[in-house]
């Protein structure tokens, strides 16, 4: 993997200043992750290192106590304290589906995206077909944010506007 910061490096012409100050913060956030990995692994599985939209690095790691799974996401920009930035939350039902309860955390950043295709690489890992879940009434006032998420990442979207509730499903 390739940490550099396109944000950094992108033309010859920039300042030195700027060119410095930008190299002292992925210096920072390499620290930081070095940091916070050796943290998080002493109590999860670690998945992966990832960018954001917004270039920033961010760790993904798994807790799975063979009931549940929780994917989960930290910044590199701050000192890990024993929680999450991010996650997606699920229980297995059956062998072959996995539902997703709930998903927490600052929406628009991109942690979504990385968390929910972490989520479906886990479940292509355990030999489980589908991932599911429901939309409830509690998440009408941002549904269409919800459908656009979904839809972006392949899941079959039911919705009954009359009962204020819905349903989803991924299919590998």
């Amino acid at each position: 993997m390739l940490l550099t910061s396109e944000r950094a490096f992108t033309t010859k012409e920039q300042e030195p200043e700027l060119l410095k100050q930008n190299l002292e913060e992925l210096e920072f956030q390499v620290f930081r992750m070095q940091e916070n990995l050796k943290e998080i692994a002493k109590q999860a599985q670690v998945l992966g290192i990832e960018q954001t939209k917004e270039e920033k690095w961010v760790i993904v790691y798994l807790i799975d106590d063979g009931r549940t799974c929780k994917i989960m996401l930290n910044e590199c920009e701050s000192a890990y304290r024993g929680v999450w930035d991010f996650t997606i939350q699920a229980k297995y039902v059956g062998t072959h589906t996995i539902f997703i309860g709930d998903i927490k955390g600052e929406e628009n950043k991109g942690y979504g995206s990385i968390c929910i295709n972490y989520l479906k690489e886990h479940a292509k890992s355990q030999n489980i077909q589908y991932i599911s879940g429901d939309i409830a009434k509690r998440d009408w006032n941002h549904l269409d944010r919800l459908i656009h998420f979904y839809q972006k990442h392949r899941f079959h979207i039911e919705i009954d506007r009359k009962t204020q509730s819905g349903t989803i499903l991924w299919n590998d």
